[in-house]
């Protein structure tokens, strides 16, 4: 398994992954080391990709992902993947989607164990009532993340 951290306009991530694929996009508290000049090739893409997100010329990801979990949790994680860019949705409409609104408990533990941030975008999920609730990467963060996919313009007033 390969690894390489990255520099982002919300911090460090590190990214981890081999041919099989994209393992995990985790952020990191602090760190000394930016791998952006020895780049492992099987990761190359992966932030690449990622750094046009953040520049706002990526929509959507092209990678081959192989997050590690239980089945349950790989079900939600592939219910994430079709929350489109720049809409949210909530925890319960993940639920019902799986087939179970029982499960929404299930549902909201396994998005955060989302091993492969803003990629599987968990970020995408808040309260019922529009509030923002949990995020492993930091409140902060998932705010600049929807910022970042929905920007609010200022309406002309006159």
């Amino acid at each position: 398994m390969k690894s390489a951290v990255i520099h982002t306009p919300i911090g460090f991530m590190e990214i981890t992954g081999d041919d099989a694929g994209i393992a995990s996009v985790c952020f990191l508290n602090d760190s000394d080391q930016n791998s952006e000049t020895d780049m492992p090739v099987e990761l190359a893409e992966t932030a690449s990709q990622l750094k046009e997100y953040f520049e706002g010329t990526r929509t959507k990801f092209r990678l081959k992902l192989n997050p590690q979990g239980t089945d349950f949790q790989k079900k939600v994680w592939k219910e994430l993947m079709e929350i489109p860019f720049g809409k949210t949705t909530s925890y319960q409409a993940v639920a019902n989607r799986l087939g179970d609104p029982k499960v929404i408990r299930a549902a909201a533990s396994a998005n955060g164990k989302n091993p492969i941030s803003i990629i599987i975008p968990c970020h995408r999920v808040i309260g019922s009532d529009g509030s923002l609730t949990g995020y492993a990467g930091g409140l902060h963060r998932k705010k600049f993340l929807l910022n970042l996919e929905n920007p609010v313009t200022q309406q002309r007033l006159f």
